[in-house]
């Protein structure tokens, strides 16, 4: 049964009380976070445990030294809405015909979440475009994840990395909160690449269209920058790319400005918000985090990946 709790999203994170405070590794023994090296582990990152389904990243610091941190996500966190999406529960993607058939997504209609997602009704740039409806989104979206041959709860684990991270220092009090912003860790390690990691706390509260008692109060900007290979690549197979295209583009591939609604939402929904300023694109996520690799995407997409990160999932009938 899918049920949601009263949740204060910047809360302190709760971790079991007989966690290690340090993690042996082929006879190595490697401190946890709040400990601190002044060399990088040389561990996997991310790294799950199979024994203790524990789950790990190095991160770097803002004074240069190193930590691996724990990043589980919890129970509330993986959970899935099988009441309304039983084929996402089952499969880790939705059924389109399941999908197109829905009435109601947490008990609203979807003629009240369009409503509410709209721009300018709960947020002033909304949670779909205002050429997209909540189900379109989800549609276009699914088709994405599945061509990339992923789920969407592989997608949200990245997501659910970072917002741990920033869980685990507000639960230490090494949050800014004079400035408002997270001035700790700087970036992670993830599958080979260092990605660069900030956030800011907000003063408000952001309501979600879903009955689902999310609110938000954080905006996270995850970036890395292309290897060269990869902006040869992009420059080989993408001439025909004005600079608006290639500007959207390589953003897409590089950056993720979002905030921490976002993992629940593509967690529990598959959705990952319309084309607008707080979209998570799939593509993105799995460029960013390296879950796949420029090559494969554009093997997936050939020669129109512009394309696919670009237009807008508009409801059938519409196009």
């Amino acid at each position: 049964m899918f049920s949601f709790a009263p949740m204060i999203l910047a809360g302190a994170l709760i971790m079991p009380a007989d966690l290690p405070t340090e993690l042996v590794i082929h006879g190595v023994s490697h401190p946890l976070y709040p400990s601190t090296t002044q060399r990088c582990p040389d561990v996997p990152s991310p790294m799950a445990i199979v024994d203790t389904g524990r789950e790990y990243v190095v991160v770097r610091i803002h004074d240069g030294t190193f930590g691996l941190v724990d990043v589980t996500p919890d129970a509330q966190q993986l959970q899935i809405n099988g009441d309304d999406f039983p084929a996402l529960e089952r499969t880790g993607l939705h059924d389109p015909v399941e999908l197109s058939s829905i009435g109601t997504i947490t008990g609203r209609t979807i003629e009240q979440i369009d409503e509410l997602a709209s721009p300018g009704v709960l947020s002033t740039e909304g949670f779909i475009a205002s050429d997209e409806t909540v189900i379109s989104v989800l549609l276009g979206d699914n088709e994405i994840v599945a061509a990339m041959g992923l789920t969407h709860p592989e997608l949200a684990r990245p997501l659910w990395h970072v917002w741990n991270l920033m869980r685990t220092d507000l639960a230490l009090d090494r949050w800014s909160m004079r400035h408002h912003q997270w001035r700790n860790m700087t970036a992670m390690k993830y599958n080979g690449r260092w990605i660069n990691l900030d956030a800011h706390d907000t003063k408000g509260g952001q309501r979600s269209p879903f009955a689902d008692g999310l609110e938000g109060g954080f905006w996270i900007v995850i970036d890395r920058a292309l290897e060269d290979g990869e902006v040869a690549y992009l420059r080989e197979h993408y001439p025909h790319c004005d600079p608006d295209r290639w500007n959207n583009l390589y953003g897409t591939l590089t950056r993720i400005w979002t905030g921490e609604m976002e993992p629940h939402y593509v967690q529990w929904y598959g959705f990952y918000e319309g084309h607008t300023a707080w979209r998570v694109d799939p593509v993105g996520i799995a460029s960013v985090f390296g879950l796949r690799s420029l090559e494969e995407l554009d093997a997936v997409f050939p020669r129109y990946l512009e394309d696919v990160v670009r237009d807008h999932h508009l409801p059938e009938g519409s196009r």
